[in-house]
C-alpha cells in the first residue's frame, strides 16, 4: 500500500479553489495560476467531443485530480519507497537507464517521482527534468512554449489538462547536439478514479537530434480512470525529433490526449504511436509543417480487444512549400473497435507538397469494427497526394494453409502478424521492439 502525502479533495468539478489550492501546493508563479484559472473557466464552458467513441460512462465528478505519492521527487533510484520503487523496477525501468538510456524520468499518479540525466548530455547544456521543475528553473523558455500549440480553448479535455496539469517532462536540446541514446519518460496510475494530466513540452534547436520515449501503464481496476494529457514538440530549423509512445493501460481507463508538433525549415519529426488496452483511446498527433522542406512522420499501431475502443489516427497539415508527410496506420481488430482518423491539410503556396497517406485494418475476430474516416484538404495544384486503404480478415482459407505447411494455428496467425505490424516494430529501438512483440504476444497471439 502507497501512501499518499497529498490528495486534492474529491468534488463533483474543479472549481477555481481546486486550482488555488493546487497552485500553492506546486509555489507556482502568479502568471500560471492565472492561466490555469482560464483554462478552468473554458472547461467548464466546453462541450464533450462531439465525433468519436461515446463518453458518457466517463464521470468527470469522481476522479481524483492530483495526488501526490511523497513528498520531494528522488535524484537517486534508491531513495524512491521501496513499494514504489518495486513498480517501476518490475516494468524494466531501472534496467533500461543503465544499458539504453541517456536519461529517465519516472511519474506515479500526478508527481514525478524520479529524475536523472547523464553527466555528458548535461555538460552540453541538455534539460531533461519534470515540468514542475521547468517552471521553477527554466520559466522563460516554458513561458515562451506553453500553450502555444495546443491552445486550451480548442477542447474540454485540452481545457481540463491546462487547469489541473502535473508532472509531465520538459526537453530542451541546444543546437548542435546529436543525443545518441534516447530519454524515457514513464507514466503509471495505481489509484482508483484517478486523472492523470502530465503536460510534456519538448524543444529541440537548430541542428539538434532527440528520440523521446514515453511508456504509459495502470493496473487493472474497478472503476474509471482518465489519462488527459499534452504533447508540445517544437522542432527548429535542420533539426531531427523522434517521439516513441507504447502505452499499455488497463481496461478501465480512458485515455484521451492531444498532443502536437511544429516543424521548421528542413526539420524531421516521427511520431511512432503503439495503443494497447484503455476502455476507450482518443489520440490523433497533429504535425505542423510550418516552414520549407519540413517533413512528418506518423506510424502508428493500434489493437483493440473485446470491449475496447482505439479511436486514433493524425494530421499533417502542409504550410510551405517541398514539405512531405508520410501517415501510416495499422489497426488490430481482435473483438474491439479500432478506427482511423487522419486528415491532410495543404494549404495555398505549399507547392510541391508530398503526402502520402495509408491505413490498414486486419480484422482477427469477426465481430470486431474496423474502419477508416480519411480526410483531405488539398488546396495547392502542384502537391502531389498518395492515399490507398485495406481491410482483411484472418480466414479459414489462411488457416487450412498454415495447417498445411505443419504449423500450429497459433503460431500460424503470429507470423502473418508480425509481418502485418513490422513497419511499426522495425522503426522503434531494438530493445523496445523486444518489449513490444512480448506485448503483443500477451494482447494478440492468446488462443
Amino acid at each position: 500500500m502507497i501512501n499518499y502525502h497529498f490528495k486534492l479533495p474529491q468534488e463533483q468539478l474543479p472549481t477555481r479553489d481546486t486550482i488555488r489550492t493546487l497552485s500553492i501546493q506546486k509555489n507556482e508563479p502568479s502568471w500560471l495560476l492565472e492561466w490555469r484559472l482560464q483554462a478552468l473557466d473554458c472547461f467548464h464552458q466546453l462541450p464533450l467531443p462531439p465525433y468519436g467513441p461515446d463518453l458518457s460512462g466517463l464521470s468527470l465528478e469522481n476522479i481524483c485530480y492530483y495526488v501526490q505519492p511523497f513528498e520531494r521527487k528522488k535524484k537517486q533510484w534508491d531513495d524512491i519507497p521501496q513499494q514504489i520503487r518495486k513498480t517501476f523496477d518490475s516494468l524494466g525501468i531501472s534496467l533500461a537507464e543503465q544499458e539504453v538510456l541517456a536519461g529517465v524520468g519516472a511519474q506515479l499518479e500526478s508527481q514525478v517521482v524520479y529524475e536523472q540525466l547523464k553527466q555528458e548530455w548535461r555538460d552540453q547544456g541538455v534539460v531533461f527534468c519534470s515540468m514542475d521543475t521547468a517552471i521553477h528553473e527554466h520559466a522563460d523558455l516554458v513561458k515562451k512554449y506553453l500553450g502555444t500549440l495546443v491552445s486550451f480553448r480548442e477542447h474540454k479535455f485540452a481545457a481540463l489538462n491546462a487547469a489541473l496539469w502535473s508532472g509531465g517532462s520538459f526537453v530542451y536540446v541546444p543546437a548542435g547536439v546529436l543525443l545518441t541514446a534516447p530519454v524515457q519518460a514513464y507514466f503509471r496510475m495505481e489509484q482508483e478514479r484517478m486523472g492523470q494530466f502530465e503536460r510534456t513540452l519538448i524543444v529541440v534547436e537548430k541542428g539538434a537530434c532527440l528520440e523521446y520515449v514515453e511508456g504509459c501503464s495502470a493496473p487493472v481496476q474497478t472503476e474509471s480512470s482518465l489519462h488527459a494529457a499534452v504533447v508540445e514538440i517544437f522542432a527548429h530549423e535542420e533539426s531531427r525529433v523522434s517521439y516513441t509512445t507504447v502505452q499499455n493501460w488497463a481496461a478501465h481507463v480512458y485515455n484521451l490526449v492531444t498532443k502536437r508538433a511544429c516543424v521548421y525549415k528542413n526539420a524531421h519529426v516521427s511520431w511512432l504511436d503503439g495503443n494497447f488496452g484503455s476502455k476507450i483511446t482518443m489520440k490523433y498527433p497533429t504535425t505542423i509543417l510550418q516552414e520549407e522542406g519540413a517533413c512528418g512522420e506518423l506510424i502508428s499501431l493500434s489493437v483493440a480487444h473485446t470491449g475496447q475502443e482505439q479511436d486514433t489516427g493524425g494530421t499533417m497539415v502542409h504550410k510551405a512549400p517541398h514539405t512531405r508527410s508520410l501517415m501510416l496506420s495499422k489497426t488490430l481488430g481482435y473483438g474491439g473497435s479500432s478506427c482511423y482518423r487522419g486528415g491532410v491539410v495543404i494549404n495555398q503556396g505549399a507547392h510541391h507538397a508530398h503526402a502520402r497517406v495509408q491505413c490498414d485494418g486486419f480484422m482477427i475476430e469477426p465481430h470486431s469494427s474496423v474502419a477508416s474516416f480519411p480526410r483531405l484538404s488539398i488546396q495547392e495544384p502542384t502537391a502531389r497526394i498518395e492515399h490507398e486503404a485495406s481491410l482483411t480478415a484472418f480466414s479459414d482459407e489462411q488457416l487450412r494453409y498454415i495447417r498445411s505447411r505443419g504449423l500450429r494455428a497459433h503460431d500460424g496467425m503470429r507470423l502473418i502478424i508480425q509481418g502485418f505490424i513490422k513497419p511499426f516494430i522495425s522503426r522503434i529501438p531494438l530493445e523496445y521492439a523486444v518489449e513490444l512483440e512480448r506485448l503483443c504476444d500477451q494482447q494478440v497471439y492468446r488462443e
